[in-house]
């Protein structure tokens, strides 16, 4: 297994990727403002990516179980490069649509993809490991693009989009150039009479509803933090952009260094209890936010239980799941994002509500997530 040597450059792929993914966040909404669209069809220009990816994700990640993991991800990055140079050249709201549309399609490949890669080639007992490097690059391309889509904003609204497209095109030679197939062929025989449904039906199937609830809560939290934090601490959107990036940050750190020793020392189920627990208590935390200090604490120890769950669920999820690793990680992604597409207008008519209902209802729903995987959890393979 190539793990020393395949993982750096994965971190650095996942890295690349989500920095790309974050440089037009702070931008779309005006691009697409000055192009004409009205806040609806901003909101359906943001739903529309999520919902392709919730329908085409676990296509990929069996696709991946087939074919290969390296062409899928990089059909995956060539999706993002083409749809970032469509959204910069975008004169029309239907052409926005359109780049998002194929984005959506063909960027849904890569997370699944690079789960399964690193399932591939980690032992079972450094599995928690790798899915916290992936988990630690994704976090940190989020902390790093949004900053960066700043700055090049204020060249032009659509400058964001050109950088986006061009570091895609970069990311996409180093998987050419550096990136080794993980995929033994072997056993593809026997993938290709499974359907990526068999991997819900398996014993791992709680994974999935707990991926959702964790997935819908934290949505529910993006959508609405900026406006709660406004009305209750005062707080600015630079304010806000700092919080944010502190939570990444720690959330990063716990990702790429602490759930390794965490899985391995004590199981994916335990830390993934753990990691609940402490959202859970993040959640109610949030509700106490009155400055900018209490904002930073009690988000990122909210970031840092919601942190290791994704890491140590995808984890475990490919030791028990029966099927290919790329239909198990494929249905998870469609998990998540189905958590993303009604987790935004179900916060914000909460928030519509009461401002603290958001939160109140997160750490219910967390909560929920918790007593169901007690009940229900798959035992560790660390010894698969």
């Amino acid at each position: 297994m190539q793990t020393k040597s395949a993982l750096p450059i994965l971190f650095v792929v996942m890295f690349l990727v989500m920095v790309g993914f974050g440089i037009i966040i702070p931008v779309l909404p005006f691009y697409a403002e000055e192009i004409g669209a009205t806040p609806t069809e901003l909101g359906l220009l943001m739903a529309v990516y999520s919902l392709m990816q919730l329908i085409f994700a676990p296509m990929w990640g069996q696709v991946s179980d087939r074919i290969g993991r390296k062409p899928v991800m990089m059909i995956g990055i060539a999706g993002l490069a083409l749809s970032f140079f469509i959204q910069a050249i975008s004169t029309e709201l239907w052409m926005l649509f359109a780049a998002r549309i194929i984005g959506g399609i063909l960027s849904s490949a890569n997370m699944p993809t690079a789960m399964a890669y690193v399932a591939d080639i980690t032992t079972a007992e450094n599995r928690g490991k790798g899915m916290g490097i992936i988990g630690a690059a994704t976090g940190l391309g989020f902390v790093f693009g949004p900053a960066i889509g700043g700055i090049f904003s204020k060249i032009s609204l659509s400058m964001p989009f050109y950088i986006a497209s061009a570091s895609s095109f970069l990311t996409l030679f180093l998987v050419m150039l550096l990136l080794k197939e993980s995929k033994h062929k072997s056993s593809d025989s026997i993938q290709k009479k499974q359907s990526f449904w068999s991997a819900f039906n398996s014993g791992a199937s709680v994974l999935f509803i707990v991926q959702l609830f964790i997935s819908l809560s934290l949505s529910g939290l993006e959508a609405t933090f900026a406006y709660f934090a406004a009305k209750k601490a005062g707080l600015n959107t630079v304010q806000l952009g700092y919080i944010f990036m502190i939570m990444g940050f720690g959330s990063a750190m716990v990702q790429g260094g602490l759930v390794g020793k965490w899985t391995k020392k004590y199981g994916e189920n335990a830390v993934i209890q753990g990691g609940i627990i402490v959202s859970a208590i993040g959640f109610g935390l949030i509700l106490l936010v009155h400055n900018f200090a209490t904002a930073a604490i009690y988000l990122t120890i909210f970031g840092l239980g919601n942190g290791v769950i994704r890491p140590s669920v995808s984890s475990l999820l490919t030791k028990t799941a029966k099927t290919g690793h790329g239909s198990s990680t494929g249905l998870l992604s469609s998990f998540d994002s189905l958590g993303r597409i009604i987790g935004p207008p179900l916060g914000g008519w909460l928030f519509s509500l009461s401002i603290g209902l958001p939160y109140i209802s997160g750490a219910i729903i967390t909560i929920a997530a918790f007593v169901l995987f007690l009940l229900f959890r798959p035992k560790d393979a660390v010894n698969m």
